[in-house]
């Protein structure tokens, strides 16, 4: 596997202007540069110690030996653990040299944040040890994995197949032979057999992958065969090592491709060393794909509509977070798996604390006591108004004293007898405003509004008489002494005209169905009432019309619709009675001209009841054609 920027084989996931627009990673590099390597000893960190360094030609024909002395207190005679960590290139000949009497090492690194692993490479001035194994830890040392382990003989050593009979195996005799004497290399890939991933950001390649200690137990020193075995004897052989390479990267679950360091770390720099900063592989990520965390792996605040999902090295895919729909009025948002299974996979952001008045899982819609200002977009701040329901005019919900008003229109629940947007006056037929609404008129039209005296006229009076005359319904009337409901539904507003007052409304009766017939209805619907309000001159009813049995000239649809009850404000009464939060059947006729679905004392209105729907139905079938 390589890593750079992208991963090679997801080139095409990248592009000069954004090279995160993909699956992404960042830079490649030696993990231990800038860090600190710890061993357990350092050739003559107490005293000066000698020692002799024993190579071969090309032939294996040993050359006579280079001997020395190692010692801490010079620095051009030092060999500290550091030396493995600088530039193979611009310092080639530093090594770190254990002391002579040391039969076991170990070399560490420790990181300061996740990080991934890719391969070590490890070059040796002393000849490799005929028994090592490389560990590494996820837990910050708490606990210890091996890798893999080397030995010249590996049943022996460590009771365990060699790589090199079976593939895959734990153990490998490929880096353990005493030739060369200098400068033989061990090398480890992380992802080499049995471990293989197609994508490098699965949960199988980040088991292999993730570390964050990394360590070298060198358990059995090995002499090269040029070492003398006549006295006098030389100096005892020992373990060092040139280089110590980690190759690795941050760790962004394919989210970013430029890390940056992890809050207290300041990389350490070696002697002869340069550009520490630069070349530095660092630990937190700066994550794209609108994922944060110091490894990318949750969704940024506002962008948790969908699960967090590690990128597709395979494809190449981002899997980027989604943006919650908070409709402006949300800072963050959380997953929530029942509204995503609810909505079929598709969204399962729900919006924290929602701001500017709003409520819902997606801020969709004002807080009680305040109404949608339909002038300006529901984003901005001031989208949702305060009620402005009049004290004394408005009534209390019926599970609360509070007073809200429609949320969609800002009208009020008014008391019996009150109307307006507001609830501030009264109904015409109606007097004396007060805490309790308004009082019939004790007259056959209207009275005055603050002393409830009637405005007499002989000719108004005959004239109402006659028209009161010519609304009444052909059907069979039977006394309905029931009180308008009050079952408050989500779905539902507030009606202003929901008090029939000082009228004894007729409850219709579905009799002979010719005189049905002849009542000429150009529409017949089933409807809900949601709410109803005085406009002054006229009164409106906000339905949603659940059935269309009937329509003419109009082009009727179910959904929401408004009726306009014309014997409201004709006689000041509330008949036929339309309680919000019930269904109804409703017969009446259509006003062509302009577009209104109209109810008066003509119209059949009846509680819905399913007999009821399917005599309709079957009338209007069989006898109205």
């Amino acid at each position: 596997m390589i890593f750079h920027g992208c991963f090679t084989g997801l080139g095409s996931a990248t592009s000069a202007s954004s090279p995160c627009e993909k699956a992404c990673n960042p830079r490649l590099g030696n993990l231990a540069h800038g860090r600190t390597l710890r061993t357990e000893t350092a050739c003559g960190s107490h005293a000066a110690e000698p020692f002799c360094a024993y190579t071969e030609d090309a032939t294996l024909r040993c050359k006579p030996p280079t001997c020395s002395h190692c010692s801490g207190a010079h620095a051009g005679l030092a060999h500290p653990p550091a030396a493995m960590a600088d530039s193979p290139f611009r310092q080639p000949r530093t090594w770190w040299q254990a002391a002579g009497d040391a039969p076991q090492e170990t070399i560490q690194l420790d990181l300061e944040a996740t990080f991934y692993f890719t391969h070590l490479i490890l070059v040796f001035k002393s000849p490799r040890p005929a028994a090592m194994v490389l560990e590494r830890s996820r837990d910050f040392g708490k606990t210890w994995q091996a890798y893999k382990y080397f030995a010249t003989n590996c049943s022996t050593a460590f009771g365990l197949e060699d790589d090199m009979v079976r593939r895959g195996a734990p153990c490998t005799s490929r880096y353990s032979s005493p030739f060369p004497c200098t400068g033989g290399e061990v090398i480890y890939r992380a992802l080499s057999p049995p471990h293989a991933a197609e994508d490098p950001y699965s949960a199988e390649a980040q088991a292999q992958l993730k570390v964050t200690n990394l360590r070298v137990r060198l358990l059995e020193r090995q002499s090269c065969p040029c070492y003398p075995l006549e006295p006098p004897a030389p100096p005892a052989p020992h373990y060092a090592v040139y280089d110590f390479i980690v190759k690795g990267s941050c760790f962004c679950n394919g989210h970013a491709d430029h890390c940056v360091p992890v809050r207290g770390f300041r990389p350490v720099r070696a002697a002869g060393a340069f550009h520490v900063e630069q070349f530095t592989v660092h630990g937190k990520c700066m994550c794209k794909h609108n994922t944060a965390g110091p490894h990318c792996q949750h969704c940024a605040p506002l962008y948790n509509d969908r699960p967090w999902q590690a990128a597709d090295g395979k494809t190449g895919a981002p899997r980027e977070c989604q943006s919650c729909k908070c409709n402006g009025h949300a800072d963050t948002c959380h997953f929530d798996m029942d509204a995503w299974l609810a909505s079929g996979n598709r969204s399962g952001g729900v919006c924290d604390n929602c701001q500017h008045n709003t409520e819902g899982q997606h801020c969709q819609r004002c807080k009680p006591g305040f109404y949608r200002d339909l002038r300006k977009p529901f984003s901005a701040p001031d989208a949702c108004k305060p009620c402005s329901c009049h004290p004394l005019g408005s009534a209390a919900l019926p599970l609360g004293p509070r007073t809200f008003c429609d949320p969609s229109t800002g009208d009020c629940p008014c008391k019996p007898g009150v109307a307006g947007p507001r609830c501030d006056r009264c109904l015409p037929g109606y007097w004396g405003f007060g805490a309790g609404g308004c009082h019939p008129c004790n007259c056959a039209r209207s009275c005055h509004p603050l002393t409830g005296d009637c405005h007499s006229s002989s000719s108004s009076s005959s004239s109402a008489d006659a028209s009161w005359q010519q609304e009444v319904l052909p059907f069979q009337p039977a006394l309905n002494e029931s009180k308008p409901a009050w079952g408050w539904e989500d779905e539902q507003g507030f009606s202003a005209l929901r008090h029939s007052g000082k009228c004894e409304c007729k409850e219709q009766v579905l009799g002979n169905s010719k005189v049905f017939c002849g009542m000429k209805y150009t529409y017949v619907i089933k409807t809900k009432i949601l709410s109803a309000h005085d406009k002054g001159s006229h009164a409106e009813v906000n339905v949603k019309i659940k059935k269309v049995l009937k329509s003419t000239k109009l082009k009727i649809l179910r959904g929401k619709r408004t009726l306009y009850p014309e014997s409201w404000t004709n006689r000041g009464c509330t008949c036929p009675i339309l309680n919000p939060g019930l269904e109804y059947l409703v017969a009446g006729h259509e006003d062509v001209r302009t577009g209104r679905l109209i109810v008066n004392m003509k119209s059949f209105v009846h509680q819905w009841k399913s007999a009821l729907g399917r005599k309709v139905l079957e009338i209007l079938k069989r006898d109205c054609n």
